[in-house]
């Protein structure tokens, strides 16, 4: 059978739901199974089962609801047909019923619970697994991505990204790692990892309509975490981070499509939220313990504070950026500070930042993106097509490449 997430083409409505709920309903059956795989392979079960009964029939009041209640019966009537199903039907039954208080046979009316999925983020980001186990399991897992989309945000391959997987999940059974979310003492040091996957599954909700739930979803989870570890000064940077990158996202697209910073319409961005991030962000340098979500959140803070483009703050953000990348040295964070150099001390000098980052970033989309604005700005229209035309070739969505095609057409012809 086709699994959905491995490449679904149902009704346009399930495949909304798809992305709103099978995060939750995965979290959810793991925690009734115990089992990851059999967890995932029940509600992809149920979701070809939607498919085919919500065209005829309609799609349910709680669509949600529906999906748990029809993958639990499956994953019950495949340990049926292989040994001691009836047992386990009982179990999970009386289970759901002390839980929930309901017959389970009347999920419908009931939704799964969202603190399911805050145990499996945990679950993923054990220590056991490698980083880049942890990071493509949850979003494969939370993020509902399909085997693919993980597989393009890494730069690998699907079928290596799919052997990973693959091993991650049984690396998680054989050492019986715990589906909870740890004690306090052990909290530190799973910290890292799991702001890290929140914070990628919020980014990977932002340019994609379909995956714009992911976006709620990793707000929600990083409000958990901060009520789970109210101490931790990066848990709240990450909720400021992302507040602040939400409140600007009514003025990211118009007619559907992109618009840059310097374009946006900011009497379209949501000042409550801009004002919760501001909030979050001053608290934070009251404590005085700058770690890289913070810093990242204090450059969107200064972004947000500016009445236009022309009046941001850039040498304040540049300065912010030189002490992110004392402290997080990736060549992402180089390439933002590159950009910000760009409007300090013009396109040349941001070209020679971006010159020595170059060969670590070939095969990222943005940095030819931004080389092709540079080249532009400086009236160089022929290398910025060259620029432009090779980030085509590398944009993982539609968007970026019709955004990257409206910039080439703009280019005026040289003399």
């Amino acid at each position: 059978m086709t699994r959905v997430a491995a490449g679904h083409r149902g009704p346009p409505d399930v495949e909304i739901v798809f992305r709103e709920v099978y995060g939750q309903a995965v979290a959810t059956l793991v925690r009734v199974f115990g089992d990851i795989t059999l967890a995932e392979d029940a509600v992809q079960d149920a979701f070809v089962i939607a498919s085919e009964r919500w065209r005829r029939d309609g799609i349910p009041p709680n669509p949600a609801g529906w999906i748990v209640r029809t993958a639990r019966n499956r994953a019950i009537d495949n340990h049926r047909r292989a040994r001691r199903g009836r047992e386990l039907y009982e179990q999970v039954g009386a289970g759901l019923s002390a839980t929930y208080g309901f017959d389970p046979g009347n999920w419908e009316e009931d939704e799964p619970v969202n603190d399911d999925q805050l145990r499996l983020i945990f679950t993923c980001c054990h220590p056991a697994l490698r980083t880049e186990h942890q990071v493509a399991l949850t979003l494969r897992l939370l993020g509902g991505l399909s085997v693919d989309e993980v597989a393009r945000s890494f730069l690998v391959s699907e079928p290596a990204m799919a052997k990973r997987l693959v091993r991650a999940k049984y690396k998680i059974k054989a050492a019986k790692i715990p589906y909870r979310v740890p004690g306090h003492a052990d909290l530190p040091g799973r910290l890292r990892s799991v702001l890290s996957v929140v914070y990628l599954i919020y980014n990977t909700g932002i340019d994609s309509p379909e995956k714009e739930s992911l976006r709620s979803d990793a707000l929600r989870l990083a409000r958990s975490l901060v009520e789970l570890m109210p101490d931790e000064p990066e848990v709240a940077g990450l909720l400021a981070l992302m507040v602040l990158n939400e409140s600007r996202m009514p003025a990211r697209v118009r007619e559907g499509d992109r618009v840059l910073l310097r374009d946006q319409d900011r009497s379209r961005w949501d000042r409550a939220m801009i004002q919760e991030g501001h909030a979050i962000v001053r608290a934070c340098v009251r404590r005085d313990q700058p770690g890289p979500f913070q810093l990242q959140a204090a450059i969107q803070a200064v972004h947000c504070n500016a009445v236009s483009f022309d009046e941001t703050d850039w040498p304040q953000i540049v300065s912010l950026y030189d002490h992110l990348f004392s402290i997080m040295p990736t060549p992402v964070v180089a390439l933002n500070r590159a950009i910000a150099i760009g409007e300090t001390e013009g396109p040349v000098a941001a070209l020679d930042a971006l010159d020595a980052i170059g060969s670590q970033l070939d095969s990222y989309y943005l940095l030819h993106a931004t080389r092709g604005s540079l080249l532009r700005d400086l009236g160089e229209s022929d290398a910025a097509r060259t620029a432009y035309e090779r980030a085509i070739d590398l944009a993982p969505t539609s968007r970026d490449r019709q955004f990257l095609t409206q910039q080439i057409d703009s280019l005026p012809t040289e003399k």
